[in-house]
């Protein structure tokens, strides 16, 4: 069975919830500083014990999909699924032009890959790429120049991912999970496409 992509309404993310975001972490890009930084940063990929990461595990209140609807106005989001038939193999969430999310920076050129999802099984057979091409075929659709990304350096499939789907890192944030204890050892890492 192929499989199809589709917009989704709000009322959907149950289904799209449904779908995992959880991987295994093998390895991880160690962020190193050169002359303090002023010299730049150095990526360099470092192995670690195997362990689960996953996302909806560690959301607290509102930042589980099904949950977005009491923290944002979902009205300027654009949400896609995956479906293998009557089964959910993925899902994107792009948002724009929604004050409430910092991500934006107050542009309205520009839109934010909130969250992508495939299921484990699925992984590998290209619809992470057609998920995104779809997602970003919206945005440009929608009137934006770039699309934004944050991806953690404990995820390296991700970072892999958007760097062959034509992305570029804009940004290393050693400390920007500070606020937040649990992960405050991992680097945010921000991707922007042209489109």
């Amino acid at each position: 069975m192929s499989v199809k992509i589709q917009q989704i309404s709000p009322g959907d993310l149950t289904l799209y919830a449904s779908v995992s975001i959880a991987f295994e972490v093998r390895s991880v890009y160690r962020v190193e500083t050169r002359e303090q930084g002023l010299g730049g940063l150095l990526l360099v990929e470092e192995l670690v014990d195997p362990y689960i990461k996953d996302y909806d595990a560690q959301a607290e209140g509102n930042d589980r999909p099904n949950q977005w609807s009491q923290q944002f106005d979902l009205s300027q989001w654009g949400f896609f699924m995956a479906m293998d038939g009557e089964r959910a193999a993925g899902g994107a969430a792009v948002v724009m032009n929604s004050p409430e999310v910092h991500m934006l920076e107050n542009r309205s050129d520009l839109a934010v890959l909130w969250d992508m999802r495939v299921q484990p099984e699925q992984r590998g057979k290209g619809i992470g790429r057609r998920l995104f091409q779809h997602a970003a075929e919206w945005a440009r659709a929608k009137g934006c120049t770039q699309l934004k990304i944050e991806t953690q350096n404990v995820n390296l499939p991700a970072c892999c991912f958007y760097a062959r789907q034509g992305c570029h890192l804009g940004a290393i944030l050693r400390h920007g999970y500070a606020g937040c204890p649990e992960v405050a050892h991992e680097a945010m890492l921000l991707w922007y496409l042209d489109l």
